[in-house]
């Protein structure tokens, strides 16, 4: 599947909330996490593949230089056995704690910047079977759940950063408009 990149309209539009698994939804769960495989990335919304649907997908375990941690009814799990996660209608709650942490996207080729996120979460979603899902979050996986959630509501992770970080790219960012518009 095609990456839509920073500038397209859909990257902005929330996510219709899916009602059934349909084979179109199975499918469309399939084809991101091979184009998220294919371009080394651990997480990937419905929008950046141009449906605006609350689906995205997650894999962290390839990453061992940023470790997570993951809490189903308070014990924790084998990443391994749970990825890849196709999440449906994700819900989070924020912990209180912050902290500053290297984000890039896919929607944004080459850029990579500090943002702030909750150390840790609780994540409210539907599997792909059908199942409801409730479990914590720590690590990159917290991180991934966040910027990934915020995809689904339009949330780019440039609207997170500092102001300065912001200026620090505000370059980039501008290049990245302009080959889009080509």
């Amino acid at each position: 599947m095609q990456i839509v990149k920073y500038g397209d309209p859909v990257l902005r539009a929330k996510g219709a909330r899916i009602e059934a698994i349909t084979e179109e939804i199975r499918n469309l769960a399939r084809a991101m996490i091979e184009t998220m495989r294919e371009a080394n990335g651990v997480g990937l919304a419905a929008q950046q593949v141009g449906h605006a649907l609350q689906l995205t997908v997650i894999d962290v375990t390839g990453a061992d230089d940023r470790p997570s941690t993951m809490l189903v009814d308070g014990k924790e799990v084998d990443l391994e056995e749970w990825s890849p996660m196709v999440l449906l209608n994700p819900v989070l709650e924020l912990g209180p704690e912050k902290e500053m942490g290297a984000e890039g996207c896919l929607s944004f080729p080459n850029i990579v910047s500090d943002v702030p996120r909750s150390a840790r979460v609780k994540a409210k979603a539907m599997l792909l079977d059908g199942r409801e899902v409730e479990f914590e979050a720590e690590g990159l996986l917290a991180r991934a759940l966040q910027h990934e959630v915020d995809h689904l509501n339009g949330v780019l992770f440039i609207d997170r950063m500092t102001s300065a970080a912001k200026v620090s790219i505000a370059g980039k960012l501008k290049r990245l408009q302009k080959s889009l518009a080509r």
